[in-house]
């Protein structure tokens, strides 16, 4: 296979719905694209039934090049990350990886136009976040969540707002900040610094005020972040969490036993806000992001110290912050229910606490005339609940 035929298959890919988001080049399979959170196929000529391991391989290796480290991560960690840009077209975030001998390549279409607060309709505290002076900000949430699209917001603002130096690690770049009132030095993992820790600790020295790691994957990042908030930056990361309670557990289980008491101490004083992120499947299609919102404050930053109870809980505390700008997942969730963007089943499969958005939805229901919960439909949740499934 020739560079020229992967693009066009890339091009055909990328042209076959209009809100593609992610390309999978699968043996066994024909080409496909995740549109809307479903994978669907995509017919070029000649046409591809299904994919041979040849021409996965050959794929994959001419997005590689000759990049003797991106080889190298492939034979020794079975997979590894890389930009890649179809001209002026399009950019793309590629992760190639070996499964049962052959390779499969993902590719996630980046966004070229960097998203604003407003644009995005994030809540009015995303303003708050970019004008803190220090501190941590965490993004949690699975893998294609949206983080890196709102973290990219945050900066807009910042850019838009503070002429202040900001340093961003990046594994691969995915939105490119223009130079406004702030400066930005934007840098890859693999071509500009080896680990984010390496890198992490070489911004300490390029006088940031503000600084983005793309992931904290490791008690030595998230040792450094920590001692650059605690010395006057502002620090942007994510983490791979459900929600803003596992995040900080999270955080704590990187480091010993022993330690943990210290590092609580640490997020107590550094640690500003949590935002963890789930995207669902919105009515007429598309989807829409439910958001989670911890901010610090007293209670807040005593579970943190001392842990949680039966009786103080993040989720509890979160639930009750609204005038601090806190809200759980699933009070986003029966908003965006109460407005008609996402089905019942929706709210229901994505809900943290069952019985608190059925509750919820109960009340929303009633308050519109509408029938509620139906007897049947009761007396099984009681059946789970007694029996210690419910949550």
């Amino acid at each position: 296979m020739k560079k020229t035929e992967i693009d066009y298959w890339i091009t055909a890919m990328l042209e076959s719905y209009p809100n593609a988001s992610d390309l999978n080049v699968t043996v066994g399979k024909t080409l496909q694209v995740e549109s809307a959170g479903k994978l669907v196929p995509v017919s070029v000529q000649p046409p591809v039934e299904t994919l041979t391991p040849f021409q996965t391989e050959a794929f994959a290796l001419n997005l590689i090049g000759n990049n003797r480290r991106l080889l190298r991560d492939l034979l020794e960690n079975g997979s590894c990350d890389l930009s890649y840009s179809l001209g002026e077209k399009a950019r793309f975030r590629v992760n190639v990886f070996t499964q049962k001998g052959y390779f499969t390549t993902i590719l996630r279409k980046l966004e070229t136009q960097v998203p604003s607060i407003e644009s995005m309709q994030f809540p009015d505290c995303f303003g708050k976040m970019a004008a803190e002076l220090n501190g941590l900000v965490l993004f949690t949430g699975a893998t294609g969540s949206g983080k890196t699209t709102s973290l990219a917001a945050l900066l807009n603002r910042i850019n838009d707002t503070r002429p202040v130096h900001a340093v961003t690690l990046e594994d691969p770049i995915e939105y490119v900040h223009e130079q406004r009132l702030a400066t930005f030095n934007q840098r890859e993992l693999g071509n500009d610094f080896s680990t984010f820790s390496v890198g992490l600790r070489a911004a300490l020295r390029q006088a940031p005020k503000v600084i983005l790691v793309g992931e904290m994957r490791d008690r030595e990042s998230m040792e450094i972040g920590l001692s650059a908030a605690e010395t006057g930056h502002l620090v942007f990361s994510t983490l791979h969490t459900i929600d803003a309670g596992q995040t900080i557990n999270r955080i704590l289980g990187m480091f010993e036993q022993e330690e943990q008491p210290q590092i609580r101490h640490r997020l107590v004083d550094t640690l500003k806000w949590v935002v963890g992120q789930r995207l669902l499947p919105k009515v007429g299609g598309g989807r829409i992001a439910a958001m989670e919102i911890l901010r610090s404050s007293l209670r807040i930053k005593d579970i943190i110290l001392n842990g949680e109870t039966e009786e103080k809980t993040f989720y509890n505390v979160i639930k009750e912050g609204a005038t601090l700008d806190m809200r759980t997942f699933d009070q986003d969730i029966l908003e965006l229910f109460s407005r008609g963007l996402i089905t019942e089943k929706t709210a229901l499969t994505y809900c943290s606490q069952r019985n608190e958005v059925t509750r919820g939805m109960d009340k929303l229901k009633a308050e519109r005339g509408e029938a509620t919960s139906t007897l049947s439909g009761l007396a099984m949740e009681e059946e789970e609940e007694q029996d210690g499934y419910f949550r």
